[in-house]
């Protein structure tokens, strides 16, 4: 599907490069996320209790490192704009940092607190890169792309591109590491990530008139973000998406196991139909939104991803659980669009009632809040499986885990989208107000001009 981007800042073939960076951060991110603990803990060795307390630390700094570097962005004033000198210096920085992490010493293997060291050492510096990276690509959105149809158009693509990532970073990386390494892994996705992110930078524009604003002081940025009621509701559903899209994939392999009794060659066959239906659904999606508009088309998301939900209270075999996890996908799609869509309202209201443009802080602060999501998922996993009777000291689990799981892959995430179906109710920018806020950002625009 080709671009429709009328924009000056965001010409067809300027569009596609701007989109690869959602390659890189879906490459990388999830590269990271889904095989650290594998490489560190099971083919290292480094202890489990130093394992779960280098990740504790970890998750503290991340979570805080996120408004941090967005109201550092947006106070920064230079002569090529606030957020690409982040992304230019940044990005060979955070993928070496990547190669690292995949790259331990024989020296730092020896000592488990050598080891833990290192590891924590990586993990601090690959988040905080990333953030400074990823934060500031992503802060440009918002600033490139005014439209709705814009928005909606790039956010799909976006999506698709990061898609690819997460396939390549989650189900390719095996194939990679068996034929290179768990190093030449690391070299071969940092370049990749290198490339797309560089890449990116040519269709990256910063509009001239932002670079001369001044941001807000801190405090006073952090209480209009944290009272502003359109990112109040947008974050607490964004919260119980994320908590859902988060509990989804954590839970599917003991579903898999324990319920359908099934191998973990088959677990690749049960993700990839949630993948390879979400690719061509974000255009999908994207023509809905320009149709309906993002909030209504964000109350249809979050209902078709409810309803997906329902048959893993029933099926009991692979053909079924793969037509399952396919119809998920489609759900799952619309609502990857949207999030940046519904933020950037948020954003122009809020440039309408400060006089600033703030896509730093609301990124940082929404990624902020979507820490606990991630908090949340390990709790209610941890809690559901225990009164359900899981042991993992037990070679044969009670017939009493089916159905935690089960409830576990159903009940819980439905609650969540019932939630966040009643953010989305009060969150108030659609019709009307929405097409004010359009109005005069258009019309500062115009006058910037």
């Amino acid at each position: 599907m080709r671009l429709r981007i009328g924009s000056r800042y965001g010409a067809p073939s300027g569009t596609f490069l701007y989109c690869l960076g959602s390659f890189t951060a879906a490459l990388l991110g999830q590269a990271f996320n889904s095989w650290i603990r594998l490489y560190y803990v099971d083919i290292l060795r480094m202890p489990l209790v130093l394992y779960g307390t280098g990740m504790t630390i970890y998750g503290i700094w991340n979570a805080i490192n996120d408004p941090l570097a967005g109201q550092w962005s947006d106070r920064t004033r230079t002569r090529w704009g606030r957020r690409i000198p982040f992304i230019l210096f940044g990005t060979i920085p955070f993928s070496v940092v990547f190669v690292l992490v995949w790259a331990v010493p024989q020296s730092v293997q020896a000592s488990p607190n050598s080891l833990f060291a290192y590891f924590l050492a990586m993990a601090f510096l690959f988040d905080g890169l990333f953030t400074v990276v990823v934060l500031n690509w992503t802060a440009l959105f918002p600033e490139m792309y005014p439209s709705l149809h814009e928005r909606s158009s790039v956010s799909a693509a976006k999506q698709a591109l990061g898609i690819v990532g997460m396939i390549v970073g989650m189900a390719l990386a095996p194939a990679v590491r068996d034929q290179f390494g768990w190093t030449g892994m690391g070299i071969i996705f940092g370049v990749l990530g290198l490339i797309a992110m560089f890449l990116s930078l040519l269709g990256s524009k910063e509009r001239p008139e932002f670079r001369e604003e001044q941001g807000l002081p801190i405090a006073e940025s952090f209480r209009h973000t944290f009272v502003n009621k359109s990112f109040i509701t947008f974050v607490i559903m964004n919260l119980f998406v994320q908590f859902a899209f988060v509990l989804l994939p954590a839970t599917l392999p003991f579903f898999c196991k324990y319920v359908l009794g099934l191998s973990d060659a088959q677990n690749t066959l049960v993700l990839a139909p949630i993948f390879i239906v979400a690719l061509p659904m974000v255009w999908v999606w994207s023509r809905i939104t320009n149709r309906l508009g993002p909030r209504r088309t964000s109350m249809l998301a979050v209902a078709v991803f409810a309803a997906a939900l329902v048959p893993f209270a029933f099926v009991n075999s692979l053909a079924t659980v793969i037509m399952a996890s396919a119809f998920t996908g489609v759900g799952l799609a619309g609502l990857l669009v949207l999030v940046d869509v519904l933020i950037a309202d948020v954003i122009d209201e809020d440039e309408i009632n400060t006089d600033a443009r703030r896509e730093g802080a609301y990124f940082g602060a929404n990624a902020f809040i979507m820490r606990f999501s991630v908090s949340l998922e390990a709790i209610v996993f941890s809690v559901v499986m225990g009164m359900y009777g899981y042991n993992p000291a037990l070679d044969v689990q009670p017939a009493t885990v089916a159905l935690g799981l089960r409830f576990l892959m159903t009940a819980v995430p439905l609650v969540s989208m019932a939630l966040a179906m009643i953010a989305l109710y009060y969150y108030p920018i659609d019709g009307t107000r929405r097409a004010r806020i359009t109005a005069a950002i258009d019309q500062r625009r115009e006058e910037a001009d």
